[in-house]
């Protein structure tokens, strides 16, 4: 070989093959299909929709845990409004005058019921000035 002689290297065209329309199937079973460029591009989109999903499902799981905490809550108030009337009612019929008699009566308190009608205590201002 000499010196001078020149090698030049002619670089190798990428023939990109299409794939047939019958191997689609072929190429989702062994993964190929997950190489072509065209799916690589997409990646990110991919990737983005997926958080997108995943985010709209831990939204729905968060709605569905308030929605079961308000009903809850809604219940209890229900439980709590009767039982409020309830003891309105027992302290109303407790503190009607003839009960409240036989009550002191009952327990020997020496209380006796007032026959004079009170009487109003009325102070005159004085001016301050």
């Amino acid at each position: 070989m000499e010196k001078d002689q020149h090698i030049e290297f002619k670089p190798e065209k990428k023939v990109k093959k299409e794939p047939k329309k019958g191997s689609l199937l072929k190429d989702l079973i062994d993964g190929t299909f997950l190489t072509r460029e065209k799916v690589l591009k997409q990646i990110p989109f991919v990737l983005f929709l997926a958080f997108l999903a995943i985010l709209y499902t831990a939204n729905q799981y968060q709605d569905e845990k308030i929605l079961r905490k308000s009903v809850a809550l809604q219940d209890t108030i229900k439980e709590l409004r009767s039982e409020e009337i309830t003891i309105a009612s027992d302290l109303m019929y407790n503190s009607k005058q003839s009960e409240v008699l036989k009550t002191i009566n009952d327990k020997g308190l020496g209380l006796e019921e007032s026959t004079a009608p009170p009487k109003k205590i009325v102070i005159k201002k004085k001016d301050f000035e």
